[in-house]
């Protein structure tokens, strides 16, 4: 599993409304809801991948209402990344239900979070990624999105970690979808072809979502 950009650059962050901009909430991330409701989604960025490579591929869901926090960890590597999860989700003080999710190995970090009781966490959004930890007995409901065409977290890689989540977790795979096409940040080496459309992965990203939080 792998995201690191060949040059660090991330595409142009489209899409909801940017809160947070003083210099402390620009250290931890940005948060995305142009309707808030009282439902959001803290989310890892792929390791040394800019957190605004993220944003236009979320913002359907943020559009949908639910106010989405695309974290910046620590050295922009999720997996090193020590503080609480309360340190993003206090960007949003009047969001209720947290789900956290991720990229590639944000998506590790996010199972992390997820698997700690004291960060009550709703739901778990896993794209081009699988838990290293056991969240099989955790009545969690979890949605997790692969790409046909991804050779860093291939459809078979996360197959083979399913046994660690829960029985009823939704297993999608986008059509022609490499693992960089999760972001915006040109393409990685060892990945497959970007065959799908932008619009085509940030659509099924958004209704899948929608679907497990019921917006």
């Amino acid at each position: 599993m792998g995201s690191e950009p060949p040059d660090g650059r991330a595409g142009r962050a489209r899409g909801g409304r940017h809160e947070g901009d003083h210099h402390r909430a620009r250290r931890r991330g940005r948060a995305h809801s142009p309707r808030p409701s009282d439902q959001g989604l803290v989310f890892f960025a792929g390791a040394r991948v800019d957190p605004a490579a993220y944003a236009d591929k979320l913002s359907g869901v943020a559009a949908s209402g639910v106010t989405v926090v695309i974290a910046r960890p620590t050295l922009n590597f999720a997996i090193a990344e020590t503080r609480p999860l309360a340190t993003w989700q206090g960007l949003a003080p009047g969001v209720e239900r947290w789900a956290v999710g991720g990229h590639s190995l944000g998506g590790v970090r996010a199972c992390m979070y997820a698997a700690d009781p004291a960060n009550q966490v709703t739901a778990l959004v896993l794209l081009g990624s699988y838990c290293s930890v056991d969240l099989s007995g955790a009545g969690l409901p979890v949605l997790s999105l692969a790409g046909e065409n991804d050779r860093l977290s291939t459809p078979a890689e996360i197959a083979d970690a399913a046994h660690l989540l829960p029985a009823d977790a939704v297993f999608e795979t986008i059509p022609d979808a490499s693992h960089a096409q999760f972001g915006d940040y040109g393409t990685q080496p060892g990945d497959g072809p970007q065959d799908a459309d932008d619009a085509v992965v940030r659509d099924a990203i958004t209704d899948a979502v929608r679907a497990l939080l019921g917006q």
